[in-house]
């Protein structure tokens, strides 16, 4: 039987998987051929009678490894869930097949969404294609795998989670799309959690259209999620943003606390060559400031270690997880063995610190004034936007007090994705270079917005070779559709400036 155009391509995925399968993208034995060639069919059929399912039926997307499936193991990279098969599958996978989408298999990733590398999962680190003087480099974390079977056409379009920008950044260093949509818009249910009150489902595509049409077949209301949004307050919100005006021009706003000296060069001239394009196409540049920006960083990795220490108590080998054999010997000693076998030096150290900070000598000092932050972080957005949160309007005007947010707000942010380029493999494996709180500065760009649950994305710069270059457009809380058509507009007007 010959296969139609949405067959050929899938095809071609399945192909590449192959061709690529050294670089640690997918997690091994979880992309099922058998089971792809006879959905694959399926959908071209439905195509040929003119009823496909939706948009993307017959497409292939990989899922990171910490959303449940049915169908293939779920282990978060870990030893702790080694052979773990979920009794249900998550919202989202769901949703994505019941739309026809043919689920690629599971992707690589950092332990439990833990890193900016790719580098600390217990399958091995995910390698770039890429290289420089054949060294290869990161393809940045904690859903590195996602990004690179994007990136390498192993799947359409991939499923990961941003924390504090664990899809936004691996695909600045992939040269995909990655879409970090408003917290709670997309449901969790079925997603492994690492920090309950950040993480949030994003998508991974070689355009932002892709990310787009993935997006919306995901998005909506999920009672079985207490932190998805209700039908209620979605109608609160679509209604606040139906009422901004949808001009040709954009007001863009530059936060002059992220002009660091530590960008690299060529990020920084990539931005603003990018600033001078939409300039020419009459958008207009305001510089902003949000002054809480520089304790976000620390912020974050308070609140996400604290979050992270709870959710992960509970893999133990005994009510929860893999046990290691040699705690049945010991007497008088229930899990301790286990829980240091089965998690990595990251996840380790993470949960230190956040069983530290949750302590009752450190909860004032720390975990309290963390969230005091998160806050003002959250003001200093409201405070710049032209658009009011639409959750939060009464405090809105208290902040603005006698400014006309016309005349005084943006419609979007525009900033780098990542601080740096990527970096090499051998240098992060390397225990003289393996400086954690370094890699936590990977993060300086992105966590903000998720600390403020705002939707962003990183729209790649075309480069060459290992020399990726993301940007990033963020928005107010809910108003993913004005980010997403502003990444498109960028998108278009990079690519033509690199023809």
């Amino acid at each position: 039987m010959s296969l139609g155009r949405i067959g050929q391509q899938a095809k071609l995925c399945l192909k590449n998987q192959s061709k690529y399968q050294h670089l640690g993208a997918f997690v091994p034995s979880t992309s099922n051929t058998e089971y792809i060639t006879k959905a694959i069919q399926e959908a071209d059929e439905r195509h040929d009678r003119d009823h496909p399912l939706s948009i993307i039926d017959g497409e292939l997307i990989a899922i990171k490894d910490n959303i449940c499936t049915t169908d293939q193991p779920t282990t978060c990279a870990s030893e702790a869930l080694q052979g773990f098969y979920s009794p249900f599958s998550a919202t989202v996978v769901e949703r994505l097949q019941a739309a026809g989408a043919i689920i690629a298999g599971k992707t690589n990733l950092d332990e439990f969404g833990m890193g900016s590398h790719g580098v600390n999962s217990a399958h091995g680190p995910v390698k770039s294609p890429a290289s420089d003087r054949g060294s290869q480099r990161s393809v940045g974390g904690s859903s590195g795998g996602s990004a690179l079977a994007t990136s390498t056409r192993q799947c359409f379009a991939a499923l990961g989670t941003d924390t504090g920008g664990s899809v936004r950044l691996p695909a600045a260093r992939t040269g995909t799309v990655g879409f970090k949509p408003s917290y709670g818009t997309v449901p969790r249910w079925g997603v492994i959690a690492y920090a309950n009150s950040l993480d949030t489902v994003g998508v991974f595509g070689r355009s932002v259209e892709a990310a787009k049409q993935v997006y919306r077949l995901i998005e909506g209301h999920d009672p079985r999620d207490p932190t998805s949004i209700s039908p209620l307050t979605r109608s609160r919100v679509e209604s606040q943003v139906s009422c901004r005006p949808r001009n040709k021009t954009l007001r863009i706003g530059i936060p002059r606390e992220y002009l660091l000296r530590e960008l690299d060069p060529l990020i920084n001239k990539h931005w603003s060559l990018a600033l001078q394009l939409l300039r020419g196409q009459g958008h207009s540049i305001h510089l902003v400031s949000l002054p809480t920006t520089k304790a976000a960083l620390a912020a974050y990795y308070i609140l996400a270690p604290a979050e992270a220490s709870s959710n992960l108590a509970k893999y133990d080998g005994v009510r929860y997880g893999n046990r290691a054999p040699n705690d049945r010997d010991k007497p008088n000693v229930l899990f301790s063995s286990t829980r240091g076998h089965s998690f990595g030096a990251e996840v380790r150290r993470r949960i230190l610190l956040g069983s530290y900070t949750l302590s009752s000598t450190a909860i004032d000092n720390y975990f309290i004034k963390a969230q005091k932050v998160r806050r003002l972080v959250q003001d200093d957005f409201n405070k710049v936007f032209a658009m009011k949160h639409p959750l939060l309007q009464h405090k809105e005007e208290t902040l603005r007090k006698e400014h006309d947010e016309e005349e005084t707000g943006v419609d979007i942010l525009i900033t780098p994705t990542s601080l740096n380029l990527p970096p090499l493999l051998s240098s992060l494996q390397s225990d003289k270079n393996n400086d954690p709180t370094k890699q936590f500065q990977e993060d300086v760009y992105t966590v903000p917005a998720s600390l403020a649950g705002l939707p962003a994305i990183s729209v790649p710069v075309p480069c060459m070779d290992w020399k990726q270059v993301g940007l990033q457009v963020l928005g107010q809380y809910g108003d993913d559709e004005r980010v997403l058509d502003a990444a498109s507009k960028l998108e278009q007007l990079l690519k033509d400036a690199g023809d």
